[in-house]
């Protein structure tokens, strides 16, 4: 029997990595170099799914998901949350007194500044945390350290020289499944996300009156990120998600009003919500 297979960005042992293998076990991960990429292997069909990060509780939001997602042609049918844990790792035999650089991806990085303020280290930018891992065990220096999870010393044979080196306890980031078929939650069994995307008509206020209908019928928006389209300064189009399923009465007016101020209107997926956000409110 074929293994089913979900695509994520970044090298073995990569955050996306690590969350694929918990929550899709016996499912093949399958690493691609570009997000570009994942989408392609999941629109393709050389993947069923894609694991893919959407938010940082400390960076925001991650470059460019929010781009590809709306023309993407996938839909949403998860989320799943990942505390960040990150460790200092060299080659066999190097110390925290024999290091000298440090390499990881540029959000890794700043995400650690204490850890490398503390030992002088000089900052190297890596394309992902497991790509740096692997390498500085090519490297074979024991001057060269890099920022990982903690899974990436295991896949790359490195020494962990210190462990949870992050700066901020509660470093979490999102993670969102994609698929080529929409898996809609049903209605009334538990609290559900719905993710849409809509553009405003060029009319005084219109994005105010757009919004008017959540805030009338109680429906609880979690998300709304603006960004250009078509090379256009103004910002148009909006990414929003929002507590409940669009067949409970309060969202169906709201999206019903939302509507009539907006050229259109599309959902990007109905999904349960993840237990994390109960934990955090």
């Amino acid at each position: 029997m074929t293994s089913r297979r979900i695509a994520y960005q970044g090298e073995p042992g990569a955050n996306s990595h690590i969350v694929a293998k918990q929550h899709y076990p016996d499912w093949e991960s399958v690493p691609c170099a570009s997000f570009e990429d994942v989408f392609a292997a999941v629109t393709g069909g050389d993947a069923e799914l894609a694991m893919i990060p959407i938010d940082n509780s400390i960076a925001g939001r991650v470059a460019d998901i929010h781009h590809f997602l709306p023309t993407s042609g996938l839909h949403i049918i998860a989320e799943h949350f990942l505390r960040i844990q990150f460790s200092l790792l060299g080659v066999r035999g190097a110390t925290l007194d024999t290091i000298r650089t440090v390499h990881s991806h540029v959000h890794a990085l700043g995400q650690c500044r204490k850890i490398i303020k503390q030992h002088g280290l000089t900052t190297v930018i890596s394309g992902d945390t497991a790509g740096a891992a692997r390498e500085i065990a090519d490297a074979g220096d024991p001057s060269q350290a890099a920022i990982s999870p903690p899974l990436a010393a295991e896949i790359y044979g490195l020494d962990v020289l210190a462990t949870d080196i992050e700066d901020e306890e509660h470093n979490t980031t999102r993670f969102v499944v994609l698929s080529r078929e929409p898996v809609q939650a049903p209605a009334g069994n538990g609290p559900t996300v719905t993710t849409f995307v809509f553009n405003v008509r060029n009319l005084p206020a219109a994005l105010y009156k757009a919004l008017g209908g959540f805030a009338t019928n109680g429906v609880n928006m979690t998300k709304l990120e603006s960004y250009m389209v078509g090379g256009e300064f103004a910002a148009t189009q909006f990414l929003a998600e929002v507590d409940g399923h669009p067949d409970d009465v309060p969202l169906a007016r709201a999206l019903e009003e939302l509507a009539f101020f907006t050229t259109d209107v599309t959902i990007l997926g109905v999904y349960p919500a993840d237990p994390f956000r109960s934990r955090t409110r």
